[in-house]
């Protein structure tokens, strides 16, 4: 499997090409601006190629004056010279971007132990799961500079917190802490710190490494797909997903190694085989 080499995306792949980590560093406080979209685009389309079942991000960044960092917004100063229709375009590209990667075929955990502010928390969005460590603090600030939170911030985010907390962050740009965000659904688990975060990621990494691609794959599409379909259409990407199991020859390895898998034994499952929603 060939990896792709980006300046801002620093990868590592574990679990026999199955697990692929991505730690942020890049500019003052991983800020987010067009060549760091870029990458995210480039793996987002990796990832829908390869066989990769399971992708965490995290960073370990922390500025000068001893902030720890996760992303702390968008990378407003790039577009100081540009005109209303390049920024136009380019908040486009970004909600675009975290929309792709949310749909990518693989189990997306987020471990922030730092600042998760605008594009920061945004980015949540595109996370199966989200882990947080003490240090971590997250808020939607954009609408105290005459904008307001477009990469997902409006129209996402509401559905994992609730439409009532949404506008809370959104419209007072209040910051929060990691216990605040878990009693509001923003993160999903509290870790000790960071090195506790990324452990509790590896482990739940590392167990879809071992399922059959397609399987996870497909569970993941179908599931995504359903939400606000009625319950004929829900049940029928079901079924298309299940049947793609059987299809896959997938289903058939299970049922051959079903002693073997439920022993804890690793078994060589077939190619990802891609759900068409």
């Amino acid at each position: 499997m060939h990896t792709p080499e980006f300046q801002s995306l620093h990868l590592r792949i574990e679990a026999d090409g199955r697990l692929v980590v991505v730690e942020l560093n890049h500019g003052r406080v991983n800020e987010m601006g067009s060549v760091e979209l870029g990458e995210w685009e480039q793996l987002t389309e990796w990832l829908h190629h390869t066989d990769v079942q399971a992708l965490i991000t995290t960073s370990t960044k922390i500025t000068k004056r001893g902030t720890p960092i996760f992303i702390a917004g968008a990378n407003v100063t790039e577009r100081a010279d540009w005109s209303e229709a390049q920024v136009r375009a380019h908040v486009r590209r970004q909600r675009a971007a975290l929309a792709a990667l949310r749909q990518a075929p693989v189990f997306h955990i987020a471990v922030v132990n730092g600042l998760a502010l605008g594009w920061g928390t945004e980015f949540l969005i595109t996370a199966d799961y989200r882990i947080a460590g003490p240090d971590a603090r997250f808020a939607l600030p954009e609408t105290g500079i005459g904008i307001l939170p477009g990469a997902g911030g409006t129209s996402e985010l509401p559905q994992i917190i609730g439409i009532n907390q949404a506008l809370r962050l959104g419209m007072t740009g209040e910051q929060i802490d990691a216990r605040e965000a878990s009693r509001i659904g923003l993160v999903d688990e509290l870790a000790d710190d960071h090195a506790a975060g990324m452990s509790r990621a590896a482990q739940l990494g590392q167990m879809v490494a071992r399922r059959s691609p397609t399987a996870v794959s497909a569970y993941k599409t179908a599931l995504l797909a359903a939400l606000g379909q009625d319950p004929a259409d829900r049940q029928e990407l079901e079924a298309r997903a299940y049947e793609l199991c059987l299809d896959s020859g997938d289903a058939a390895i299970g049922r051959e190694n079903f002693k073997a898998i439920t022993s804890g034994e690793t078994i060589t499952w077939g190619p990802k085989k891609p759900l068409v929603p």
